[in-house]
């Protein structure tokens, strides 16, 4: 009987201890070993520029008249009556051409009509009087100006007036002819400022010359006043400021050709700024393949899956 007894603890004793080694063997088995887990590498999508030499022009915008460049009003010698004109709105005369009669008309006197003529040659772009209209000396009976001259008259505010010089290029554009740009030049500038607007006139000329632009049209003025060439020039929201500095991701030349190229924090300088474009003076070099967008989360040496490339 005791034999029996320590025969059964003895089978009880080995099972248990086969179920921990087995239970032991089985943890081990499924653990990985430590370090081996490798973490996933973040890649950044991004848009990048190659960047090019170019011309960056700064420039000033202003509105503008049209104007005759030679305008004169035709003023009779006599007071009087008009007993008669001679010419309609759009026609061309020439200088001493009679355009129109006066006659006083003083009671008990009879007089011969008076011509009036026109002082230069030149359109009649204005004619306020009719027959029977009273005029006096002063009365302005027609304007003729020479519309084959035309000038832009623009004015420009006190604090721009350093930026303005003589020779400038401009280009306009009318409502009447969308899309279309004129060139144009600045011929005379005014050596005073008008004290009541605080503002200096400024007269440029259609270059070449256009028979589209009326006298009296209204046209939008872009005056170049700096001329930058063979610059390179980016996107201006290609420039990251950090720590008051500012720098561009660049593409690792060594890296370029790579399906997720790396980037690197380039510092650079800026020389003028126009519209959504900047020039570089220091930092980069054409040929340079920059982010554009997508550059908000990367850091040195960060890898980049390219979406767009222009």
């Amino acid at each position: 009987m005791k034999q029996t007894v320590k025969s059964v603890f003895l089978a009880a004793l080995t099972l248990a201890v086969f179920a921990f080694t087995g239970c032991g063997a089985k943890k081990s088995k499924s653990a990985k070993p430590e370090g081996t887990a490798k973490e996933a590498e973040t890649i950044y999508a991004v848009s990048t520029y190659k960047t090019v030499e170019g011309n960056l022009d700064d420039y000033l915008e202003f509105g503008g008249d049209v104007a005759s460049v030679n305008e004169v009003m035709v003023l009779p010698d006599q007071a009087g009556k008009i007993t008669n004109v001679l010419v309609k709105v759009g026609d061309m005369v020439k200088k001493d051409q009679v355009i129109a009669y006066v006659n006083p008309l003083r009671a008990g006197v009879v007089y011969n009509d008076s011509p009036v003529k026109a002082p230069i040659a030149g359109r009649v772009t204005s004619l306020p009087v009719t027959v029977g209209s009273t005029v006096s000396q002063s009365s302005s009976v027609a304007k003729v100006a020479r519309t084959d001259e035309l000038e832009i008259r623009i004015s420009i505010a006190e604090r721009f007036i350093s930026r303005i010089a003589d020779g400038q290029k401009a280009t306009l554009t009318f409502d009447a002819y969308p899309g279309e740009t004129f060139g144009a030049k600045v011929f005379e500038i005014s050596p005073v400022l008008d004290t009541a607007t605080r503002t200096m006139g400024v007269k440029l000329r259609l270059d070449p010359p256009d028979n589209r632009v009326k006298v009296g049209m209204y046209g939008r003025v872009r005056l170049i006043t700096e001329t930058t060439k063979d610059a390179i020039i980016i996107p201006s929201g290609a420039i990251v400021t950090r720590e008051g500095k500012e720098y561009v991701f660049v593409l690792n030349e060594e890296t370029r050709n790579d399906e997720n190229p790396t980037v690197r924090f380039q510092p650079v300088h800026k020389g003028i700024s126009v519209d959504n474009k900047v020039e570089i003076t220091e930092g980069l070099k054409a040929g340079d393949e920059i982010v554009v967008k997508g550059y908000s989360l990367l850091s040195n040496g960060a890898k980049v899956k390219i979406i767009t490339a222009n």
